[in-house]
């Protein structure tokens, strides 16, 4: 193999396992330093800076960054990244003097967003400052778009969701809320320098089963009756309801029924348990409600009485895989089951519907999905004015893939407003390297590694939450509890970085890595050498650091999935070829393109 290229930034960024599956990259580690040393402001700025809405996030994100965590390699649970996040957000002193703040000359620009929600305001947050005149668009009467209509308050409350807009708000853009969009062409007519689309994936699918027109009254489309709910349009629900779905709204939808009045709430999907797109701690938020899921169950008839809905009847299917692994649902040949019920909220999936961009304005769409075309880098329609990002760019995702598209297409709106080449002018990510050595054997950072387990969050009683639609189900963690997680995690920002020149081949390291992360062995191709080392390096996907040919012909290999940074090689090692230096790296926003 040949050496490892340490000076390319995307070498020790997936070794930074939480912040490379972060979409908007927030440095992960860092921010839970900092938690740890009480210094909340400061992890809350560093994530405001990634992904605008940390204590939103903190309470609802997907969280793929914990099934990357490192922590998780080496028992069962991963560092509690999300709610650590939310320890921050809820520690911090007021930040107001840390934000930017409305620029005092315009710059001449404007950009007009459609839909308040998570990438329309990501967008917002980054070109206010520059001087952009931002105008946002949406029907509902404040901003937050999916965040205040989709999640329930006792995931989300309110409070947390206007703070956080606010401080985009407090940028001053101007604000058309209440306001339809019902033509793109005419939005374009107004003369904007840019639109950015951000109107989420407004549509949720629909059952078209007998009996659907004549029990109507009593079937609802699950994110529409959530926004109904959000609004106070709707307060009760019948005692007798099911739910159809197994993702993230079905588990809001059965929960929130739980609390305006369904007693008896069942979820029926038609996929296995752990085939269900839900979150495993939404459905095991559901389940401990008393809320029971019922899996490989598929809707066959919407049973009613004079158009009063009375039950479903179900057709039980099983899984069955081909010689490829590709699954399809055939029937068992039982007999059909039915739930008794009295409302259905139908949580099957959401789509995107663009009935008002017009099809002659030379912004193409695919033939398969009907979705406009959007590079995936600088979220540019073939339209050089339109840009899109979250949900409205392809299709369902999360509040932190919307934040990472708001970014980049932030960066692309800039460099088009600036006469410049949108995909091959764009900034590259500010990346730091920085020796943490204060001695022989002292580093400025602590590389005790805790053998604590996965410290639980508090919840508040069942009997007072399932009475309260608005009541905070998760209470968070402590300051206490919150910086016994933070201790958890394994510092893999600070890289282990070897210097072959100094090296004298002792094996000091190879002795003392408890992991058997490092080996000198002779070089071969990638596949072989992986074989040979103390530990065979089984996981492709993260990388081997190769070093020079040393002067004994060897070189020096570390498997990086099973290193855990705790810097004994480098206190062993009697010539200092081993280094931990912190790897920092911020992505690139429209902020940074005059840098």
């Amino acid at each position: 193999m040949a050496p490892t290229d340490t000076s390319n930034p995307a070498y020790f960024h997936k070794v930074v396992d939480c912040q490379w599956a972060c979409p908007a990259h927030t440095p992960v580690p860092e921010y839970i330093r900092l938690i740890a040393q009480g210094r909340y402001t400061d992890a809350y700025m560093i994530n405001w800076r990634s992904n605008v809405f940390p204590g939103v996030l903190g309470r609802t994100c997907d969280r793929p960054c914990e099934p990357a965590c490192r922590r998780g390699r080496v028992e069962n649970e991963p560092v509690a990244i999300c709610r650590l996040k939310r320890v921050a957000a809820d520690n911090k002193d007021d930040v107001t003097a840390r934000l930017p703040r409305p620029a005092a000359t315009k710059n001449g620009k404007r950009i007009a967003l459609i839909g308040a929600g998570p990438a329309s305001m990501t967008v917002a947050r980054d070109l206010l400052p520059l001087g952009y005149t931002c105008v946002i668009y949406d029907q509902d009467p404040k901003a937050g778009g999916m965040m205040r209509t989709q999640i329930p308050r006792f995931r989300l409350p309110d409070r947390v969701l206007d703070e956080e807009c606010g401080y985009i708000l407090g940028l001053k853009p101007e604000t058309r809320f209440g306001t339809r969009v019902d033509s793109l062409k005419a939005v374009l007519d107004e003369g904007y320098d840019a639109v950015f689309v951000g109107s989420g994936a407004p549509r949720g699918r629909d059952l078209d089963i007998p009996g659907r027109q004549e029990a109507a009254e009593h079937i609802h489309i699950g994110i529409d009756w959530l926004a109904n709910v959000s609004f106070g349009h709707i307060n009760k629900i019948g005692k007798r309801v099911i739910v159809l779905g197994g993702g993230n709204t079905a588990m809001d939808c059965c929960r929130t029924s739980r609390r305006l009045g369904g007693q008896e709430v069942h979820v029926v999907v038609r996929s296995g348990f752990e085939e269900m797109k839900a979150s495993p701690w939404e459905k095991d938020d559901a389940m401990g409600e008393g809320i029971p899921i019922h899996n490989y169950l598929v809707p066959r008839q919407f049973l009613h009485d004079k158009g009063k809905l009375t039950g479903i009847t179900f057709e039980k299917v099983k899984a069955e895989y081909d010689d490829k692994g590709r699954r399809r649902l055939v029937p068992t040949g039982e007999p059909d089951v039915k739930f008794d019920c009295d409302d259905v909220l139908v949580a099957v999936g959401q789509e995107n519907a663009f009935p008002w961009i017009e099809r002659d304005i030379g912004l193409e769409f695919d033939s398969r999905w009907d979705m406009p075309k959007v590079d995936p880098e600088t979220f540019a329609s073939t339209h050089p004015k339109v840009f899109f990002g979250g949900d409205a760019a392809f299709g369902p995702k999360n509040i932190i893939w919307a934040v990472a598209h708001g970014h980049a297409a932030a960066v692309s709106i800039h460099l088009s407003c600036s006469g410049k080449d949108v995909k091959n002018d764009r900034p590259a990510p500010h990346v730091n390297l920085t020796s943490q050595k204060m001695g022989i054997h002292e580093w400025s950072y602590d590389n005790d590694v805790s053998l604590d387990l996965r410290f639980k969050v508090p919840h508040a009683p069942h009997e007072e939450t399932l009475r309260n639609v608005n009541m905070e189900v998760e209470l968070g963690y402590t300051r206490e509890l919150g910086y016994k997680e933070a201790l958890r995690c394994l510092n893999c920002d600070v890289e282990t970085v070897f210097d072959g020149g100094l090296c004298i081949e002792c094996d000091a390291c190879v002795d003392i890595c408890p992991m058997d992360s490092i080996t000198f062995t002779a070089n071969g191709e990638e596949a072989e050498l992986r074989t040979h080392l103390k530990a065979p390096a089984n996981n492709t996907t993260q990388d081997l650091y190769v070093s020079d040919i040393l002067k004994t012909k060897r070189v020096m290999v570390k498997d990086e999935d099973v290193c855990l940074h705790c810097g004994l090689c480098a206190e062993r090692c009697p010539t200092g070829a081993w280094d931990m230096k912190k790897f920092y790296l911020e992505t690139a926003q429209a902020t940074s393109c005059s840098r």
